[in-house]
C-alpha cells in the first residue's frame, strides 16, 4: 500500500477492488449498492463525528466511494468507446 492509498483510503486500492467491488453484494445487486452502502455507513457515523478519529474515518470511506464511482464511470467509458468504435452501431448511424 502506498502513502497515499494508507492516507486516502485507509487500504491498497488493489484491497478496495477485492473487499468492495469483488464482494458479494456488487455481484447480486451492483456497484451502486455498494457505493450506496459505504455512503449510508458515512451517514451513521456522522453522529459520532466528533469522537475517536471518526472524521478521519468518514473521509476516507467518502475516498472509497469516489474511487468505486470513478472505476465504474472509467469502464463505462471504455465500453462506450469500444462499441462506438466497433461495427456493430454503425446501422444506427444517420
Amino acid at each position: 500500500m502506498t502513502e497515499f492509498e494508507s492516507k486516502c483510503y485507509g487500504m491498497s486500492e488493489a484491497d478496495i477492488r477485492e473487499q468492495y467491488m469483488n464482494s458479494i453484494t456488487a455481484r447480486f445487486s451492483g456497484l451502486e449498492m455498494v457505493v450506496m452502502g459505504i455512503l449510508s455507513d458515512c451517514q451513521e457515523l456522522l453522529p459520532a463525528g466528533k469522537l475517536n478519529g471518526m472524521p478521519v474515518t468518514i473521509r476516507k470511506q467518502l475516498n472509497i466511494a469516489k474511487f468505486i464511482l470513478s472505476e465504474m464511470l472509467e469502464n463505462k467509458s471504455t465500453t462506450d468507446s469500444d462499441y462506438l468504435d466497433s461495427a456493430a452501431h454503425l446501422d444506427q448511424v444517420e
